[in-house]
C-alpha cells in the first residue's frame, strides 16, 4: 500500500467507469464462462481474454467506486501495513488504532521499535466491529419501540 495519497477519480474518469460498469453488469448473472475483449483507454488495440470470475467481481466493485467518485485501492491481505497505513485504511488516527493494537484488539508484531499489522487482522476486526455496531443499533431500535420514541 502507497503511503501517498489516493488519487481519487477525474470527472471523465468516473463517467467512463459508469458507462462501463452499465455494459459489464449484464454479465454478472451469467453462469457461462466468456471472453471479453477490452480495448485500454488511449489507442492499444482490443484485448480479449478470460478472467476468474472473483476477478470480474471486483473489477465490477472497482468501476463501481470509481463512478462514484472514489479513491480505490487494493491491498493484499497478507501485506503488513504501517500504523498509518493500517489506520487510515480503517479510518481512524493513527494514535486511536496503536491504542486498539496496545489493548490486544488488533494483532501486530514488531520489526525493530514499529508496529506491523497484516491486512488480513485489520478486516477481521473490521468485521467484528460492524457486528458489534449493528447489533447495539438493533438494541437501541428495539428499546426506542418500546419506550414509543418513534423510531
Amino acid at each position: 500500500m502507497a503511503s501517498s495519497a489516493l488519487k481519487l477519480p477525474t470527472a471523465r474518469a468516473s463517467a467512463e467507469a459508469q458507462e462501463a460498469l452499465r455494459a459489464l453488469a449484464g454479465l454478472r448473472s451469467r453462469k457461462t464462462t466468456r471472453g471479453l475483449k477490452i480495448r485500454p483507454e488511449g489507442d492499444d488495440p482490443e484485448v480479449a481474454f478470460t478472467v476468474p470470475r472473483e476477478a470480474f467481481e471486483l473489477f465490477l466493485e472497482i468501476l463501481g467506486q470509481m463512478a462514484n467518485g472514489n479513491a480505490v485501492t487494493i491491498v493484499p491481505v497478507h501485506a503488513e501495513l504501517t500504523t498509518q497505513q493500517a489506520a487510515e485504511l480503517l479510518n481512524v488516527s493513527r494514535p486511536f488504532l496503536v491504542g486498539l493494537l496496545d489493548d490486544g484488539k488488533i494483532p501486530f508484531r514488531l520489526v525493530g521499535t514499529h508496529r506491523r499489522v497484516k491486512a488480513a487482522d485489520l478486516i477481521a476486526y473490521k468485521a467484528t466491529d460492524d457486528e458489534e455496531r449493528k447489533a447495539a443499533v438493533a438494541a437501541l431500535s428495539e428499546e426506542a419501540q418500546k419506550l414509543g420514541l418513534g423510531y
